[in-house]
């Protein structure tokens, strides 16, 4: 049956909020529906929810990092390291700091998250291939909610320089769960290049060492 115009708007317009009353299951007022024709309908704009992202890892406090010399590292190389990136630190801050990052130990790489003022959102990300990281602990005379780790940097120039990264944790059980899960990092990323033929088996123990590779006893 044929029916003017205005009265087949006026049944679309009908139609179209039912609908949206059925969708949106609301009580709210809808949104404003602006009709220039009736094929050709434009809803009003919403402000999307945002959701905080959240990262698997454990909460720390960024203490900095040192340029350490030599390649050979042993029990205690780290010590000097955090010992001065700690009393920077003491210095710098007259109460107890919170939080500033979250250290994401994955198969691979190791992500630092450094949050905002506020300590929910992520301000930037470095990361670390864990192909790279020569030496990490948990074991620290200064502080035993230490965690740090040695890390290969390498510069535009193509030379390279070994970095000591630390970072303080919540609780000394928190520091000693980094150092394990950089441990099973590491095998994860040795086994994935051995099997990809990256490191030959004569090299494996000296690509990752490992009484060296980590110490958290």
């Amino acid at each position: 049956m044929w029916q003017p115009a205005t009265e087949r708007l006026q049944h679309f317009q009908t139609m179209l909020k039912t609908k949206l009353n059925v969708l949106t299951l609301r009580k709210e007022p809808l949104p404003t529906v602006i009709f220039h024709e009736p094929e050709a309908i434009e809803l009003c704009s919403t402000t999307p929810l945002m959701k905080n992202r959240t990262h698997p890892g454990c909460k720390v406090t960024y203490l900095g990092k040192v340029t350490l010399t030599g390649t050979q590292f042993l029990t205690g190389c780290t010590e000097s390291a955090v010992i001065s990136l700690w009393e920077q630190h003491a210095l710098a801050q007259e109460d107890t700091t919170p939080a500033n990052a979250i250290l994401e130990i994955r198969p691979f790489q190791v992500r630092l998250h450094h949050l905002d003022d506020r300590r929910e959102a992520t301000v930037h990300m470095d990361t670390y291939q864990v192909a790279r990281i020569a030496y990490c602990t948990a074991d620290h005379n200064v502080s035993p909610n230490i965690f740090a780790w040695i890390y290969r940097e390498i510069n535009d120039d193509l030379t390279f320089q070994m970095d000591c990264h630390a970072v303080e944790c919540e609780s000394k059980l928190e520091a000693k769960k980094l150092a394990h899960a950089m441990m099973e990092a590491f095998k994860k990323t040795f086994n994935s290049m051995k099997s990809d033929g990256r490191i030959h088996k004569s090299s494996s123990s000296d690509e990752f060492p490992e009484e060296s590779a980590t110490d958290d006893d």
